[in-house]
């Protein structure tokens, strides 16, 4: 029998996510105006973003296993109670000690709340028409509030101030967990004696936290914490199967589905930083945009990702597949980068980047076909390991896509400069790098979507028990 509050739950579910990418594209934009009113240097400003990006990486697996021991109802609620009280303490933050550490809280509450929220998902929609739909929903918060993120980074900046960027999360937070008292179904959990690798979870967090750490920071010794974090994150595997109770089981990875879905979705999160962050620098700094501007530049965006994830997703998926839908709205994001690679210096917004902004609507195919492929392999005991993961190759992409195309875009920029260009002209080749590489990584995911996805899973058959 269906969960009668499931609409409603999916309603509250959607509201965390959306609350939680909201945080992570509205800083963006006011990004400038905390810099000249905190006192932030040019380097210390990249740790708004690295303070939340690293606890929440490192945190997801951890986390979203977590929920099936303890309960991912659980888990949800305290997840956004710490998430709330972090953005209290980011909007009264005077200095950039007290908001660095707000930062780093809220990463914490978000990996807690976000690790579980596809795991709840596919235990309350049962039925695969419904199930479509509601991943189809929720994606659409994914995909769409990145964009409408700048947009609203845009206009309270612009008209209050930047501390109402995180003042906006506590009456939604605060909504958010009263509702899921109501609509979320309590579970138990499978409980501690279920197995809890105690190991297993140091080396994996461990591994993790420092994996994404030397990928944002690069720093002049990342050879060295990047060698610990893999030497933890392969202790991590080695324990994982040999464990009696792994915190991950190795058979999640048995899944085509599973596995081919996480990498998909890692090359496409890394080469779509190139559209949430870069292009709406290049529209501030080298087309003049303010922040107000930027925001509403980029809604056709939002709007189209909206539109194509409420209306066409789940019909074109029930119709042809995901496997089918997803290497279709792969394809019309590497023409968008492909587009931006060529963007002019003096650039028309009607005739250069609205064509982008339309055609990135294909975020709208692509995400609910990667979530639909990345938790139907999970059994239902698994379902907060596998939403985890998801996530978690989530975040290691967007670490990735930060450390490798804004270091590309910086430095051709400062060759450019060095050889004489304007600073216009500089900023434009650098920002022109980062889109085309963002292109080849997504058509790497594509093809990724042809070879691992391009066919179900074949189901093995039980052996005949010998007579």
């Amino acid at each position: 029998m269906s969960y009668p509050k499931r609409w409603t739950a999916l309603g509250v579910l959607s509201a965390a996510g959306l609350m939680t990418i909201l945080d992570g594209s509205i800083v963006t934009v006011a990004m400038p105006a905390i810099q000249a009113d905190v006192g932030f240097s040019a380097a210390g400003l990249s740790w708004m973003v690295n303070a939340y990006l690293i606890p929440f990486g490192g945190l997801l697996l951890l986390a979203g296993r977590l929920g099936d021991l303890l309960g991912r109802r659980r888990m949800f609620l305290a997840g956004t109670a710490v998430f709330t009280a972090a953005s209290l303490l980011a909007g009264v933050a005077n200095g950039p000690g007290l908001l660095i550490t707000a930062r780093f809280l809220q990463g914490v509450g978000s990996a807690l709340a976000s690790a579980v929220v596809l795991g709840i998902l596919v235990t309350l929609f049962t039925d695969p028409g419904e199930r479509g739909k509601a991943i189809a929903i929720f994606s659409f918060t994914g995909a769409a509030g990145a964009s409408i993120g700048q947009v609203l980074g845009g206009v309270l900046t612009d008209a209050l101030s930047w501390p109402w960027i995180f003042f906006i999360n506590v009456p939604i937070g605060i909504a958010t967990i009263a509702l899921a008292l109501v609509a979320l179904p309590a579970d138990r959990g499978a409980g501690w004696s279920a197995g809890t690798d105690v190991l297993g979870a140091v080396l994996v967090t461990g591994g993790l936290t420092l994996g994404i750490y030397t990928i944002v920071t690069s720093g002049p010794y990342a050879w060295i914490t990047g060698t610990v974090a893999l030497a933890l994150l392969a202790g991590f595997v080695i324990r994982q199967a040999t464990a009696r109770d792994p915190l991950m089981p190795l058979r999640i990875l048995r899944s085509r589905d599973v596995t081919g879905a996480n990498l998909a979705q890692m090359l496409t999160v890394s080469g779509m930083f190139a559209f949430q962050v870069l292009v709406a620098l290049h529209m501030q700094n080298v087309l003049g945009y303010g922040a107000l501007e930027t925001g509403l530049a980029m809604l056709p965006a939002a709007v189209g990702i909206g539109v194509v994830s409420l209306f066409a997703s789940a019909p074109l998926s029930a119709r042809f597949g995901a496997r089918t839908v997803l290497p279709a709205g792969l394809l019309m994001l590497v023409a968008a980068m492909a587009l931006l690679a060529r963007v002019p210096e003096h650039a028309s917004y009607v005739t250069d980047l609205l064509p982008v902004m339309l055609l990135i609507s294909g975020g709208g195919l692509v995400l609910p076909a990667l979530a639909t492929l990345g938790m139907s392999g999970a059994r239902d005991d698994d379902a907060g390991l596998a939403s985890g993961l998801f996530n978690t190759t989530q975040q290691v992409g967007m670490a990735l896509g930060v450390a490798v195309l804004s270091t590309l875009a910086a430095t051709r920029t400062g060759n450019l400069l060095a050889g004489g260009a304007s600073p216009a002209a500089a900023l434009t080749g650098g920002y022109r790098l980062a889109f085309a590489t963002s292109a080849g990584l997504l058509a790497a995911a594509f093809l990724v979507a042809l070879i691992a996805l391009r066919r179900p899973a074949r189901i093995a058959t039980p052996e005949r028990a010998p007579a």
